[in-house]
């Protein structure tokens, strides 16, 4: 039996990516077929850094691509991120640990071949072009999501 796992990645923080991502990598180390569906603030994951697209771009979504993370690695915490210094404090106690940055975590992913979906309104919504996303990030409406989230053994939401 082919079991599969679905995680829907809405949180733009980096503790909660490297939960996902971690939980993602692992379901594929043991065998486990895995779906991400990256939504509104998650879809900042996919984000690759220096591939910002402004042609055909509103004013408002100039704006706010100019003011959120251009990267996984520049995202904060969900908690104690004290303008930043929380998160400094927890990369240097990952760097103590050898354990992994989300940014490895997110490449981990991609050689796994993780099947990464991206939500396609999210992305009408807030300005995000195809092209300032990761080359695997499948662009997919919320119907295709739930298509595979039904089919899928065990849905995480992240």
């Amino acid at each position: 039996m082919n079991h599969r796992i679905n995680l829907l990645m809405f949180s733009g923080d980096y503790d909660k990516a490297l939960a996902g991502f971690i939980l993602a990598n692992s379901a594929k180390d043991i065998g486990l077929d895995v779906t991400m569906f990256f939504a509104f603030w998650g879809l900042f994951l996919m984000r690759q850094p220096d591939k910002t697209v402004e042609n055909d771009k509103t004013f408002y979504e100039k704006i706010f691509g100019s003011v959120t993370p251009d990267n996984p690695e520049t995202l904060p915490l969900s908690k104690m991120n004290m303008g930043g210094l929380g998160k400094q404090m927890l990369i240097n106690m990952m760097k103590d640990k050898n354990a992994p940055r989300l940014i490895d975590l997110i490449q981990e992913a991609r050689e796994n071949k993780i099947t990464f979906f991206g939500c396609k309104l999210s992305m009408d919504i807030m300005g995000l072009k195809k092209e300032e996303l990761i080359p695997e990030l499948q662009v997919v409406t919320a119907q295709d999501y739930l298509r595979d989230a039904i089919s899928s053994n065990l849905q995480l939401f992240i």
